[in-house]
């Protein structure tokens, strides 16, 4: 009766919990489709549902090209994300040499050193390179993550030495065994990755909104931010454009969910 007790109030407090985190989907979703509605009303189901909103939004912004500018940017600055996380992960954790502990600390520790610090020298490196309002100058900096190469490299520590030694005497070399051992035993951990470097890109509004001038280069965050107006803001259209850039976040972790669960259990995340 005891652990039926507890069973039953554990799927309470997480069916709450649920709810209470599902609500502002919900409530977005249902204002994206009641043209003029507003925010600092009770949400209530539209009498009369619409996608006005969303040809609006399509009409005040180029948000084809917005939508295109982001995939080109979060896809790119993932995938190098993920190559040189993966590449340095593997030299902390398979290639001893002198002060590689000590290396790797003061890499963890740029962690701790907040992006707005480095905006004013990355700017001015990015427009010494010519790279001013360019998809390049957007992803430059974020293809290397010291979060990467410690997830990577934890996953890395798990997997036995005795692979490494046995393709070394059949000749292999470390571009064989990173290649050919290493990536598809850490595959849930490259995952976590991937999902984690796609969601900070695509959410980026910082520094796309000093990188990128032109507004058909925007992305969306900044152009949503477009939408709201000093005096007013239409929370319909607005909703609307949230609806559209949750839906690739969602997509992704939905396929990636399980691998997620995977890479976190596997490198000893809490």
């Amino acid at each position: 009766m005891r652990n039926r007790i507890g069973r039953i109030s554990l799927y309470v407090v997480i069916t709450v919990g649920a709810l209470i985190m599902v609500f502002p989907f919900v409530w977005t979703v249902i204002t994206s489709v009641s043209p003029g509605a507003s925010l600092t009303t009770t949400p209530q189901l539209p009498e009369h549902p619409s996608l006005s909103p969303y040809a609006e939004l399509f009409q005040r912004v180029p948000f084809g090209q917005v939508i295109v500018n982001s995939i080109i940017i979060a896809v790119a600055g993932t995938v190098l994300q993920l190559v040189t996380s993966a590449l340095a992960a593997y030299v902390f954790a398979r290639m001893p040499f002198r002060g590689r502990g000590a290396i790797f600390v003061v890499y963890l520790a740029t962690m701790m050193i907040p992006f707005q610090v480095l905006i004013v020298p990355l700017f001015v490196e990015m427009k010494s390179l010519g790279l001013i309002n360019t998809y390049l100058g957007a992803i430059l900096p974020t293809i290397a993550s010291a979060f990467g190469v410690f997830l990577l490299r934890q996953a890395m520590n798990t997997v036995p030495y005795e692979l490494d030694q046995a393709a070394t005497l059949d000749g292999a070399g470390h571009f064989r065994v990173f290649f050919q051992i290493m990536l598809p035993l850490i595959r849930p951990a490259l995952a976590t990755l991937a999902v984690f470097a796609f969601l900070n890109t695509w959410n980026s509004f910082l520094w796309p909104l000093i990188i990128l001038r032109d507004p058909t280069m925007q992305t969306l965050p900044v152009a949503l931010s477009s939408l709201q107006g000093q005096y007013s803001t239409q929370w319909d259209v607005l909703m609307a454009g949230s609806v559209i850039s949750i839906i690739p976040m969602f997509a992704l972790y939905v396929f990636a969910q399980k691998y997620i669960v995977q890479g976190v259990a596997g490198t000893g995340l809490k």
